[in-house]
């Protein structure tokens, strides 16, 4: 009984920590501005329409779950469409993109949550979620990761979604933004998208601080087709695996070197591999090191 009740906690457990990384991810909390409200820690085109009586974020109940969900709706303002976007952070509403985000340092597989949507025009609306890191040397921000996707068809009943990610790199980012637009280019009236209890799901295996008795890592031919060259080079003697990781970070591949050291080269035949990005991962008893590499 004990482990039964150990079990359920720590599945609500990671399960509400997965979902509080996004702040006010079920559109609970709602603060007043005035004669409208806006959903707490997103920002909306509500600040820019306001002076005319119409809001392109609202909230309404029931939630799924919870009390309330959040509905971002493109509305026509003097014979002009305005697009319903919400963003996870702070948006310009003359440009019309997000400007920031909130701090974020996972690395998740999968965007997901409950959604509506319906688009009356062409220019269908879209989700995207960016995942970034400062780069200090360039002074500006490496996009980590993207999950992308857009509003086909039509969902008019509540419906789950997951979104994949793809990383462009190994790295932990340190923010991240979510775009939620109701249109794309040329919005239409009445367009819109509902959602409710946003989350991440999964984890992709990233670098690891923790190199241990590695000392790098080269891969070749890069992108390769039919066979990658993991050379690489330990400090002491290991026992080494090797493994091969998707872009979700599944688990493709993996081989078992045994004790080595020194400076080591193993060929894997990945003529198999669809096209894509991947990562080979060293993994030794201490430590592990791991670096992205392209097949085409």
């Amino acid at each position: 009984m004990k482990r039964s009740l150990l079990l359920i906690f720590c599945t609500i457990f990671l399960s509400l920590s997965a979902s509080a990384q996004i702040p006010n991810n079920s559109f609970e909390t709602w603060v007043s501005a005035g004669n409208y409200e806006v959903p707490a820690s997103w920002g909306t085109m509500n600040h820019s329409t306001a002076a005319y009586g119409i809001y392109t974020v609202t909230k309404a109940t029931p939630g799924m779950p919870g009390s309330y969900y959040m509905k971002v709706t493109s509305k026509t303002i003097n014979g002009s469409v305005v697009p319903g976007i919400a963003v996870s952070g702070v948006l310009d509403t003359i440009t019309k993109k997000p400007i920031s985000g909130f701090p974020f340092t996972s690395r998740p597989s999968a965007f997901t949550g409950k959604w509506q949507h319906m688009v009356y025009g062409l220019a269908q609306g879209e989700i995207n979620v960016a995942l970034t890191k400062w780069n200090t040397s360039t002074e500006t921000r490496d996009t980590v990761a993207l999950a992308a996707q857009t509003l086909s068809g039509m969902v008019m009943s509540w419906g789950n979604f997951s979104i994949s990610f793809s990383y462009n790199s190994g790295d932990a980012p340190d923010s991240c933004i979510i775009e939620l637009r109701a249109s794309g280019a040329t919005a239409t009236n009445l367009d819109y998208i509902w959602v409710d209890n946003l989350a991440f799901n999964g984890t992709v295996a990233g670098l690891n601080e923790t190199a241990g008795s590695i000392n790098s890592i080269s891969l070749y031919p890069n992108p390769a087709k039919s066979n990658i060259n993991i050379n690489y080079e330990l400090k002491k003697k290991s026992s080494v695996t090797l493994e091969i990781r998707s872009i979700d970070g599944k688990l493709i591949l993996t081989k078992k070197v045994g004790e080595v050291d020194g400076n080591q080269t193993t060929t894997l035949d990945i003529s198999s591999f669809v096209k894509g990005t991947y990562f080979a991962n060293i993994v030794t008893n201490d430590g592990q090191m791991q670096q992205s590499f392209v097949v085409n």
